[in-house]
């Protein structure tokens, strides 16, 4: 929390940026889920990456756009307490999509004072957020009940505004403490945008349209996200019990052509439709049966989660308007899981946590709608038992407390029920192969962790990952499509420093190397858009003053975007400034400046087939111009705020 208050965001998502070496981006509107990257991986919308917020899921499988979306564009970063990070398949409690790691976001549970917050600043940005706890006790300790609300909007750059309405509601009723006590939590949440999508990057050199102009019109969506979840901790003498309930109400609507006309003028934009009904919950028991086993501390968990997604679909549409079904399905997908683990010190300078975990996934997809999807659907299921192990050796005198850990499991995320169940292409009825529903991973890191100096916290990690297929569900085209095996690699380097109090310095470095196990049709290994370095650097003051600051500098090395390695994306630097000033005990203001020094730089950055609209006149599209498609960083803006506490 303390790092987030002096942290200048761009979006809500970049609080996940917190995780040493996770870059996050954004190729389309900003009601959309980001785009992910982490350990060589293109985690996409959220595939191999597991995130929890308040005891619930945010990766939703078998998604209308991608498999694992993950949309955080609900978080309130200052509302966050704290964010609890893992890398790697090694964790017990860590199951589907978290191949590269899992976080666990934990709102607040009081507020020291309630506190009204006015933002506004560049390209019609303005955002309200009110937010105040009151005791329910007579003797001002005992039970809380939080209230948050927060009202945004924004235009963007873009020669499209972009016209994003965002709406967020947040109660929460608690007691006690995450380890001994209990929070119930309701969150409603929606948004509308109009998007400007990735564009050909010819478009823009040819003058077509502008830096920040749009390929296609009325691009965008609407999104919402209602839930209530329940979480529950007791911590006894020798023994602790935690579980956790919720239910989701998840609803997308997600216009897009990112294939621009190759279609002819009337464009080749799609609706992507998502609606479901998600609920679930977790238990976990930890307990010390004695001497007899060394003292082991024994865990047991069990998580179930049910998607019940009435209609997912994809559709042809022109200006937002169904012309069309590709596709229409409804699907009822279950996952169990159960796990046990054990902890023992074996002697002062050697621990282990050894650990069992079970899961077992089933899905049944019954077609709806689309002249060449009636025939698929069906039921599958799946399963794996994942066995993990973590050692570590230390601590030692060595360079201040030292400590070395090998880690080593199994893990997964599963694919799109759909890919699994279908047998023709709903484009155009051709066969096509089903794939599994669960693809496996295996992983193992060498690393050491040390305080070298007093404030300085340092590791470094030597891991690999390989990973049975890279299987993404295509929304484009409303099929899942086999990428093959892939093996990666990487370094990892991490450092948080703290000199002096209300002083926090955060440096990382990742590096990786990311292959397909055999070479693609044209000869090619390279994963696409697997970013191979990534580095960061940020300071964050806050001495209790009336000045506080923050600086941010991240830096995105090329990556290939196809299997030959021949085209590459351009790396770039990119800074973000917070400067804030208290006026006195209640009112405080601040100044962000994103994007610092104004680097014409991109986003992201893919390599496909698309048609802009004067190659549609002419002609020459020929089913589709291979090229860079690229969405622009945003320029430099400023983002000015005024806070007033009662």
């Amino acid at each position: 929390a303390r790092r987030l208050a002096t942290r200048p965001l761009l979006r809500p998502a970049e609080a996940l940026e917190t995780v040493p070496g996770l870059v996050v981006t954004q190729h389309s509107g900003d009601g959309k889920a980001n785009q992910y990257f982490l350990r060589g991986f293109n985690l996409d919308h959220g595939s191999d990456f597991a995130t929890f917020v308040a005891g619930m899921p945010v990766n939703m499988p078998s998604h209308a756009h991608g498999q694992g979306y993950m949309d955080l564009n609900f978080l309130i970063p200052e509302l966050v307490q704290g964010i609890a990070y893992r890398k790697g398949v090694y964790a017990a409690e860590d199951g589907d999509f978290a191949t590269t790691g899992s976080a666990r976001i934990d709102y607040r549970r009081r507020l020291e004072h309630p506190f009204a917050q006015v933002g506004l600043g560049q390209n019609g940005y303005r955002r309200l957020l009110a937010a105040g706890s009151q005791s329910l006790g007579s003797d001002g300790d005992g039970r809380q009940l939080l209230v948050a609300t927060e009202l945004m909007g924004y235009d963007g750059p873009w020669a499209q505004p972009e016209n994003l309405q965002r709406r967020n509601l947040l109660l929460r009723l608690s007691d006690g403490s995450p380890s001994r006590g209990y929070a119930i939590t309701a969150m409603r949440y929606s948004a509308d945008w109009t998007a400007t999508e990735h564009v050909p990057e010819r478009a823009i050199r040819s003058g077509e349209i502008g830096r920040y102009g749009a390929l296609s019109p009325r691009d965008g969506g609407r999104t919402r996200r209602n839930s209530l979840s329940a979480e529950w901790a007791r911590l006894g003498d020798g023994d602790a019990t935690r579980a956790s309930a919720y239910v989701i109400d998840y609803g997308l609507n997600l216009y897009s052509a990112p294939s621009g006309y190759i279609g002819g003028l009337q464009g080749d934009q799609h609706e992507q439709a998502d609606s479901r009904l998600v609920w679930g919950g977790e238990a976990r028991h930890s307990w010390q049966p004695g001497p007899a086993l060394r003292d082991t501390e024994l865990s047991v968990g069990a998580r179930l989660r049910q998607d019940r997604i009435g209609r997912v679909g994809l559709f042809s549409t022109e200006g937002r308007a169904r012309t069309g079904t590709v596709r229409e399905d409804r699907i009822t997908e279950t996952a169990l899981a159960a796990y046990i683990e054990a902890r023992t010190q074996w002697v002062p300078w050697l621990r282990s946590t050894l650990a069992l975990r079970r899961d077992a996934i089933s899905a049944d997809v019954t077609a709806l709608g689309g002249q060449y999807n009636m025939g698929n659907g069906g039921s599958v299921r799946g399963g794996q038992t994942s066995p993990r192990l973590g050692l570590v050796f230390g601590p030692f005198n060595l360079a201040g407390s030292t400590e070395f850990y090998a880690n080593w499991g199994h893990g997964f995320h599963s694919n799109d029920a759909r890919g699994a169940t279908s047998h023709t292409n709903p484009a155009d009825g051709s066969p096509i192969g089903r794939v599994p529903l669960i693809a496996r991973a295996r992983g193992a890191e060498l690393g050491v962790r040390a305080a070298p100096l007093p404030g300085w916290n340092t590791s470094l990690s030597v891991w690999q990952m390989a990973l049975a297929s890279e299987l993404v569900f295509v929304g484009d085209e409303g099929i899942t499509e086999p990428r093959g095996a892939s093996r990666r690699h990487g370094v990892e380097w991490s450092n948080y420093i703290t000199p002096m109090d209300g002083l926090i310095l955060d440096a990382d470095l990742a590096l990786s190397k990311a292959r397909f196990t055999h070479p693609a049709d044209g000869g090619g290994d390279h994963v696409p858009n697997a970013i191979p370095v990534t580095a960061s650097v940020g300071l964050g003051a806050d001495r209790g003053g009336p000045w506080y600051g923050g600086l941010r500098l991240r830096y995105l090395g090329a990556y290939a975007l196809e299997e030959s390695g021949t085209h590459k994306s351009s790396p770039f630097w990119t800074a973000n400034l917070r400067l804030g000033h208290r006026l006195g005990r209640h009112a405080q203001i601040s100044l962000d400046v994103l994007n610092l020094f104004d680097r014409k730089a991109n986003d992201i950055e893919y390599w496909g087939g698309a048609c802009t609209r004067n190659e549609a006149l002419q002609g020459s599209c020929n089913g589709g111009i291979d090229g860079r498609l690229v969405h622009p960083l945003e320029p430099r803006s400023l983002r000015a705020s005024l806070r007033i506490g009662f």
